[in-house]
């Protein structure tokens, strides 16, 4: 099955299944944060969004299909970047602010990052030739 993929649908694919797991992965954090900011909602809706469509594309190379994930790339780039500042603001509004222990149990730093880096990847595999 994967002989003949170009490398671009293997990314496509394997994108779309990592973002179908972080966007379980929010779903529960923010679920027991019981979504007190509105921003808390966009990573939940737009993930599982950006996940079948990157599997869609994998499989099924439409311009119209690609032209819509490049824009819900852009989208989650720039949502990872705005969840990574709320994460960073979070850890430092509670009591002790930036104290290790803080960073341990405090919102993690590292999961908008991921989708960040997913989304850029989402870009490349879009773009390089």
């Amino acid at each position: 099955m994967w002989n003949g993929w170009p490398i671009h649908r293997i990314l496509f694919l394997l994108t779309g299944i990592i973002f179908l797991a972080i966007s379980l992965q929010v779903y529960l954090f923010h679920s027991r944060q019981n979504f007190r900011h509105w921003a808390m909602y966009s990573p939940v809706l737009a993930g599982p969004l950006l996940g079948v469509l990157s599997i869609l594309v994998a499989f099924y190379n439409l311009s119209w299909l690609r032209t819509i994930l490049a824009l819900l790339f852009v989208v989650g780039t720039l949502q990872g970047v705005y969840g990574s500042v709320l994460h960073i603001a979070g850890i430092g509004q509670r009591v002790g602010g930036y104290q290790s222990q803080n960073v341990l149990i405090g919102p993690p730093v590292t999961l908008p990052a991921l989708i960040t880096g997913m989304s850029l990847l989402g870009l490349i595999a879009l773009y390089w030739r």
